[in-house]
């Protein structure tokens, strides 16, 4: 049998037909039972271990060989969240995470909330209002169900779907024409101010709050064809919106919360095709988040990084029409030869929110398959004659 890591869980597989001497460095209580022990040592590995089944423990066993066949385990439970973890577990059990920008459950956003629930966190989203009606009516159908899947086999919750446009700070910067938009009807408190009051309202406090957040109305035209307007409207939505969101929710986040957002090699490197002021945005992004990691570590004993994301098919990330490209480009150039997934993003994701990162701030970490760190692409024929290393 395998034993699957999972939020406060470390199990060691017991295959069947092993067999079990004295001479094996064993624990006494788990494979030699004498008759005056087996009470005792039965309600001590069941409670800890969460063994299913009692039947094959309460055979009679001679403490000389013993065969374990089909054991079964299964993840702790929050019930035990104040049992100590044995190695070093990401354990975000009790925590509390507010992730912005999940609107389907394709994206970083999802990968995040999934991990994040899979450590143990309760999970809290902020969603697009116009995609808010969708999203909502995908989760009570059951058509996210699959993609919900903990490594546990339990279903991800999302406790709570809060309507949310990260471009308006508060009720008094919405104009006129978004007000009477019929995709906005229905919605109510919405703009960050708002939404991190509800937030507090509902819940008090969080400890976790993750920028899933980007968009640039001109994104496909090249930088010297952008307007100021597009280029604008890219700082706004991709940038400033995490300085909004971190100065409304850091009142009520928990000392020693973590703000994670997600940031683009862009940023730093020229990547043709990426245009209408998003490499600026991201550029941005990145700065703030040294400053932002100052002034919340100072003032209100929070950590603030992001993590530089290698290319992905999402669907936000097919708008911008070249992302197949960017992702052959990475199998063939990376260091390494994979491609790289939403939930490797996530863990990441998991593992910066973690008590174990809790020295790490103001920084971006690369999750990219190494490819920030090549200086040229390994694929041009210039190469062709050089004996580069290739994946099996």
């Amino acid at each position: 049998m395998a034993a699957t890591a999972t939020p406060g869980t470390h199990m060691a597989a017991l295959k069947p037909g092993v067999a079990l001497r004295r001479s094996a460095a064993v624990r006494p209580c788990v494979a030699f039972l004498g008759a005056e022990q087996r009470e005792a040592c039965w309600a001590k590995l069941a409670s800890s271990s969460h063994i299913s089944s009692r039947d094959l423990f309460s055979q009679k066993h001679a403490s000389k060989v013993v065969t374990f066949r089909n054991v079964v385990t299964r993840a702790m439970s929050s019930a035990n969240e104040s049992t100590p973890l044995p190695g070093l577990p990401v354990d975000l059990r009790g925590k509390r995470a507010f992730i912005a920008g999940v609107a389907d459950d394709n994206g970083y956003g999802w990968a995040i909330a999934k991990s994040l629930a899979a450590a143990g966190a309760e999970i809290l989203v902020g969603t697009w209002v116009p995609a808010l009606n969708i999203f909502e009516s995908s989760l009570r159908r059951g058509k996210f169900d699959e993609s919900r899947a903990l490594p546990d086999g339990s279903l991800m919750k999302i406790t709570k779907v809060y309507p949310l446009d990260a471009v308006f700070d508060n009720p008094e910067d919405v104009p006129e024409d978004i007000k009477a938009n019929k995709r906005y009807a229905g919605s109510a408190k919405w703009t960050v101010q708002e939404v991190a009051e509800s937030v507090k309202q509902d819940f008090g406090s969080i400890d976790i709050l993750v920028h899933s957040l980007a968009n640039g109305p001109e994104v496909s035209k090249p930088l010297l064809e952008t307007s100021r307007h597009g280029y604008l409207a890219a700082i706004s939505a991709s940038s400033y919106s995490f300085v909004s969101l971190l100065k409304h929710f850091v009142p009520i986040m928990n000392p020693g919360g973590a703000s994670i957002s997600l940031t683009y090699i862009a940023s730093e490197r020229i990547i043709p095709g990426y245009g209408g002021g998003m490499s600026s945005a991201k550029a941005a992004l990145e700065s703030d988040t040294r400053v932002l990691a100052f002034e919340a570590g100072r003032k209100h004993k929070v950590r603030v990084n992001t993590i530089s994301a290698g290319p992905l098919r999402s669907r936000a990330a097919k708008a911008i029409g070249f992302i197949d490209m960017m992702i052959d480009y990475s199998l063939e150039n990376a260091p390494l030869q994979k491609e790289l997934s939403a939930e490797e993003v996530g863990n990441a994701a998991a593992f910066l929110a973690s008590p174990l990162a809790s020295a790490i701030t103001g920084t971006v970490l690369y999750v990219d398959n190494g490819l920030n760190a090549m200086g040229v692409g390994v694929d041009s024929p210039i190469f062709e004659n050089l004996d580069i290393p290739r994946s099996k």
